[in-house]
């Protein structure tokens, strides 16, 4: 439990620098996974960015006169493990673009609270120099955030929406297809029908 503000804020750049670091090991997977290649090239950016923002962090550190190191992010570790079970769905095309989209906003929203709470809380305690590095990297989550935004809603959900109407297409001319010979066997009663007619009436 956090006695102080200043501690309450330490706690949250230990808290951003095990965030960071995770997904430092999950951005390569996604960007490796994405069919898209603007999608790609976003996340392999976002990724050398991640790299700078952990950088950022430990400089924090030093101008806190703390000890770099971090305590683990349940959260980050949360939205990492939900966009695992996406990877391993039976996705594939746009939509699992479209998955990965939605898994990389939210862990950039979960960043740009915490940034945004830690940069409140460091200018609360006149920590100006903490408070700009802070927010050199919350612009860059903000970024981040927009270019995925742009890049669903440029085409990755539309095309995505294709998918899905064509497969509820092809769903539905399977269900109204006639039975394989469901014809000839209605005709072939009709004429054993006539037959035996035939036959009774001699």
């Amino acid at each position: 439990m956090s006695d102080t503000l200043r501690d309450a804020l330490i706690d949250e750049i230990k808290d951003l620098y095990n965030a960071e670091k995770q997904l430092t090991k999950s951005l390569p997977k996604m960007a490796k996974n994405a069919t898209n290649e603007d999608l790609r090239a976003a996340l392999e950016s976002h990724l050398a960015e991640t790299r700078g923002h952990v950088d950022r962090l430990v400089q924090v550190f030093g101008l806190l006169d703390e000890k770099v190191g971090g305590k683990h992010c349940a959260g980050m570790a949360g939205i990492i493990e939900e966009g695992s079970e996406v990877l391993e769905a039976d996705v594939e095309g746009a939509v699992l673009d479209a998955c990965i989209i939605a898994s990389g906003q939210r862990a950039e929203h979960y960043e740009m609270a915490a940034y945004g709470t830690s940069i409140a809380w460091a200018k609360a305690l006149g920590l100006t120099e903490v408070a700009e590095l802070l927010g050199e990297t919350l612009e860059e989550e903000k970024a981040a955030d927009e270019k995925l935004s742009a890049l669903a809603e440029g085409d990755i959900n539309r095309e995505a929406a294709s998918d899905d109407e064509a497969d509820d297409s092809d769903g539905k001319n399977e269900e109204s297809a006639p039975k394989p010979n469901a014809g000839r066997q209605a005709s072939a009663r009709k004429s054993a029908a006539k037959s035996s007619k035939k036959t009774t009436g001699r």
